[in-house]
């Protein structure tokens, strides 16, 4: 009796031992696969990394941008530049403030209205084909023409041949303001000098237009 029942103790040993390698078989293979699963999650962790994502998101506006600018016109482009150089310069200016260095802006000194209407005397003169008729600049001519400090002599020259062109009212106000200042430099009786300069130009003027 002994030993049948020693057989069948053995025989349940070796049945769970058999049993026991088959569960570690079949294990084997998840321990394997549980490292690509890893892998799979690295990946994805490494794919939703925001700066990877910033990247690309920066290349696709990027794209977007140039594709943009393709499509512009030139006008566009030139307002588009423009705009881009204005950013530059402010960011510029901003460093320069954090680096505690002061700057200066320069203002361009603009031409005075004495200077712009004597270019355009001298531009109607010269540049006809190009010349455009401004009645600002003319009316500073109209207002100043017998003063011979704004307006020199070279200069007046040339003003009485524009004068040949004035027609409709403006040369009728002309006319009417040279004549009231004729009869005023008549009753006075100053010798100045000046005043005589002042009253040739007037006459010339009045036989011009009158």
């Amino acid at each position: 009796m002994m030993p049948e029942h020693k057989k069948k103790k053995s025989e349940v040993s070796e049945k769970k031992k058999r049993k026991l390698e088959k569960l570690v078989a079949e294990e084997e293979p998840l321990a394997q696969k549980k490292p690509l699963k890893k892998k799979k999650k690295l990946k994805a962790k490494i794919s939703s990394d925001p700066l990877d994502t910033e990247v690309s998101q920066a290349n696709t506006v990027s794209d977007e941008e140039k594709q943009d600018e393709q499509e512009l016109t030139p006008e566009e482009r030139r307002t588009l530049e423009r705009k881009l150089k204005k950013e530059r310069k402010k960011e510029q200016r901003k460093q320069l403030q954090e680096a505690g260095i002061h700057v200066v802006k320069e203002n361009p000194q603009k031409p005075s209205g004495a200077e712009l209407a004597l270019d355009y005397l001298i531009s109607w003169a010269n540049k006809r084909e190009e010349w455009k008729f401004q009645k600002t600049r003319q009316t500073w001519l109209l207002l100043h023409m017998y003063d011979s400090n704004k307006v020199p002599d070279k200069h007046f020259s040339i003003l009485l041949d524009y004068l040949e062109g004035l027609r409709g009212r403006a040369r009728e106000v002309t006319v009417e303001k040279a004549e009231m200042l004729m009869k005023k430099l008549d009753a006075s009786e100053s010798e100045d000098s000046s005043l005589s300069e002042k009253s040739e130009r007037i006459r010339q003027v009045l036989q011009l237009l009158s």
